[in-house]
């Protein structure tokens, strides 16, 4: 019988490999090669478990140019924190040889998920947001709102105000804590509510996993961009739906987002269509279809986290391991 030699890397030799600047990149030409019909990536595949308000989900893809293909496994259990000490989401993905379908390698995902979705949203803002942005609004400050940190302060390096409110006073002050270790001469300030956060930023990020609007049209200026990311499964909204009918709304995959993005509630009740989409990021990113277009537009990136995302990120740890000897081979 054949044994199949397979790598095997933890969370923590995953994350020792990432760096925010190379996972941009690499989800970028994710994105990219989506757009122009070069992945295949069937549909989220859930698992519900409604007494212990959570869910697992798999997620196939396959890069087809790029010859990669992975399967992730995630789930997302808001009360893990306070119940067991465990985080929200955990991941697991594994990297497949399309040549044979074997067994390249196994490794932790949680890292993978944090920075390909931070990545996402570096991306959108690169698109999206007004260049000569100054403030950011965080609305939740966990794990995903650190590493979204990441990646807009590699867009915009220059951001003189960055502002927090989370439910936990505790998450937002460790939050504030990292910004100011991140972004020195950048102003930081942990504010009381959402419309703290919202009101005069020019890029606002939500990161919570509420299923009811926390941030309203009221509050929000010409020229905002919106990074949407807590959205990620079916009946899930952060912004009041007035928001959305004002802006420029981009999605990562209109299949998911539909069904488990931050326009899933406002479609199923009849306030969006279709047509209110504008596009999808691949669209933006291959030159397909423009991006902003004027100062004043309010833009909206809802992000659901593509399983293309996970096989672009999950190859680029896979070739750094192997080219720094990293993790361990397992027979199976």
């Amino acid at each position: 019988m054949c044994k199949i030699k397979v790598l095997l890397l933890s969370e923590q030799e995953v994350t020792e490999l990432l760096s925010i600047e190379e996972v941009m990149e690499a989800v970028e030409n994710a994105f990219r090669e989506k757009a122009l019909g070069y992945a295949q990536m069937p549909p989220k595949v859930y698992l519900n478990f409604p007494k212990y308000n959570g869910d697992v989900r798999a997620m196939p893809a396959y890069l087809e140019r790029l010859d990669v293909a992975s399967v992730k496994i995630v789930n997302s259990h808001p009360e893990n924190p306070r119940k067991f000490g465990m985080p929200t989401v955990s991941a697991t993905v594994v990297l497949l040889d399309p040549r044979n379908g074997a067994l390249l390698s196994l490794m932790g995902g949680n890292s993978i998920t944090a920075m390909r979705t931070a990545a996402a949203g570096g991306i959108a803002a690169k698109y999206l947001a007004n260049k000569d942005s100054k403030i950011a609004g965080f609305v939740g400050a966990g794990v995903q709102a650190r590493a979204q940190l990441l990646a807009l302060l590699l867009v915009f390096p220059n951001l003189e105000e960055i502002r927090v409110c989370d439910i936990s006073p505790k998450a937002a002050e460790a939050f504030a804590s990292e910004a100011q270790s991140k972004a020195a001469k950048c102003k930081v300030a942990v504010v009381a509510s959402e419309a703290e956060a919202v009101r005069g930023a020019d890029i606002v990020v939500t990161t919570t996993p509420s299923k009811k609007p926390l941030v309203f049209d009221a509050w929000v200026s010409e020229g905002t961009h919106f990074n949407c990311i807590g959205a990620d499964a079916p009946l899930k909204e952060e912004l009041d739906p007035a928001i959305l009918k004002r802006a420029k709304i981009v999605v990562d995959d209109w299949e998911q987002a539909s069904h488990s993005g931050e326009i899933n509630v406002p479609l199923s009740k009849g306030i969006l269509s279709e047509k209110d989409v504008w596009a999808e990021l691949g669209d933006l990113v291959a030159g397909t279809k423009p991006a902003r277009t004027a100062k004043d537009e309010i833009t909206v990136f809802d992000s659901t986290g593509l399983a293309i995302q996970d096989a672009a990120t999950v190859e680029l740890v896979y070739r750094k391991a192997m080219s720094r000897k990293a993790g361990c081979f397992i027979n199976i």
